[in-house]
């Protein structure tokens, strides 16, 4: 028997709803599928093509898509500004708006230079590439950083730079005597690599967003000083931590030599990373950027949209922090308390959650929360589809962007409080 999965999208999860079904017992649906039980409600399979959700096609269905702020899109204003953009061929240094963003951006993070890059990943690989720029250098980054974690090993791999692993404490920095512990002290010794790069991320994304201290920043560049080490910042959500701490960019990266800051999260450009550092350091990353495949002709399409981001766009990111939080303390204030939320660690637009229930993983929450339910229509007047990840150390990830409304978090919160209800109503039955 075939049978295609109505309510649930990733493979695999509709297994569960099988061994609930020999379990439990279906309701047959005329000749096209049967109805299981699972985790107190009903869903829906069928042997053949399914409406949407499994529901009716005037059921009232609202995505919320809290998976992460890279799928922003756009606005009318951006793509005007994109429609309209004077372009030149950027590889010769004469697109004019890629030169004003690059402008622009230097001034706004008090660095000397900037380099319009394709994406984050390369732009950090960039900046390991060039202040690494011998055999035997090596860099130190946190475990959970997103250049260990998420840009595959790159800097090894294409960059030939090695990492020495400090750990992330949950604040997203790390502890500064191991920091100077992994520094190599023997070079030249033949053993040993020479410590050239400390790299930190702000905001810090495993960790839920966390903005990295001031002191901890000052700290880190003495110490760095001291070595004759450089310090590079993955701050692709850097204006994040901006709002956060209410200062200019430039207070921030003062403690920093070099940054790479995306503007395709949060600040709504569909393409593009700024690495900005001093004007000998920027040379260098033109060479490497093209020798990766990164130099763009006509870029100044994009570069339009970027420079909006970096003008019109910074202020709004408040909103999708305060709805972060709000969407935090209602899962705190939920009645029955199926959600655990450390409300220190809300600081920016990413929220980490926790289950109170060991026998439900966070997977198969997701799985819930994306689906949609007969039951959920009848109690909220309208179907949900909550988009969240699964994510490190048994949590959740909830990530709020521009795309993201203050009827959209409502509604977000109606679904959490509608999933813990159920929850607890098939934990009832069971006992």
């Amino acid at each position: 028997m075939y049978i295609k999965r109505a309510l649930i999208e990733k493979k695999g999860s509709y297994i569960h709803y099988l061994l609930q079904f020999i379990k439990h017992g279906a309701k047959h649906v005329g000749n096209r599928g049967f109805t299981v039980a699972g985790m107190g409600h009903s869903v829906r399979f069928y042997y053949g093509k399914p409406a949407d959700h499994g529901l009716g096609a005037s059921t009232p269905v609202r995505t919320v898509d809290l998976r992460s702020d890279t799928i922003t899109k756009p606005g009318a204003a951006m793509r005007k500004a994109m429609a309209e953009a004077e372009v030149g061929d950027d590889v010769f240094g004469e697109d004019p708006s890629v030169n004003e963003l690059q402008k622009q951006a230097a001034e706004m993070f008090g660095m000397e230079a900037a380099l319009f890059v394709p994406s984050g990943t390369m732009s950090n690989l960039i900046a390991v590439m060039v202040h690494c720029k011998e055999r035997g250098d090596e860099m130190i980054v946190g475990d959970r950083s997103h250049m260990h974690v998420y840009e595959q090993g790159g800097s090894a791999q294409l960059a030939g730079v090695p990492s020495s692993m400090v750990a992330n404490l949950p604040d997203g920095t790390f502890d500064l005597a191991e920091v100077e512990a992994k520094i190599r002290h023997g070079y030249p010794d033949a053993h040993y690599p020479r410590s050239r790069l400390v790299c930190v991320e702000n905001t810090q994304n495993i960790q839920g967003g966390r903005v990295l201290p001031l002191s901890f920043l000052r700290e880190l560049r003495s110490l760095a000083d001291r070595y004759d080490l450089k310090v590079h910042m993955d701050g692709a959500r850097l204006m994040n931590a901006v709002v956060a701490l209410g200062v200019a960019p430039s207070v921030i990266l003062r403690h920093c030599h070099t940054v790479s800051v995306c503007l395709s999260k949060g600040l709504g450009a569909p393409v593009g990373t700024i690495l900005a550092g001093p004007g000998d350091f920027v040379q260098r990353a033109v060479r490497a950027r093209k020798a990766l495949g990164g130099g763009m002709r006509q870029a100044g399409i994009l570069a339009a949209a970027g420079r909006l981001a970096l003008t019109d766009m910074v202020g709004r990111l408040q909103e999708d922090h305060q709805r972060a939080r709000s969407f935090a303390e209602a899962l705190m204030q939920c009645d029955p308390p199926l959600y655990q939320v450390d409300m220190t660690a809300v600081e920016t637009n990413i929220l980490r959650f926790y289950l109170r229930a060991p026998s439900l993983s966070p997977a198969e929450f997701c799985e819930h929360a994306a689906s949609v339910c007969d039951d959920e229509v009848r109690a909220l007047g309208q179907g949900v589809r909550l988009l969240m990840f699964p994510h490190v150390g048994g949590s959740i990830r909830a990530v709020w962007h521009l795309g993201v409304t203050d009827d959209d978090t409502r509604a977000a919160v109606a679904k959490m409080g509608f999933l813990a209800r159920r929850y607890a109503r098939a934990a009832d039955r069971i006992q």
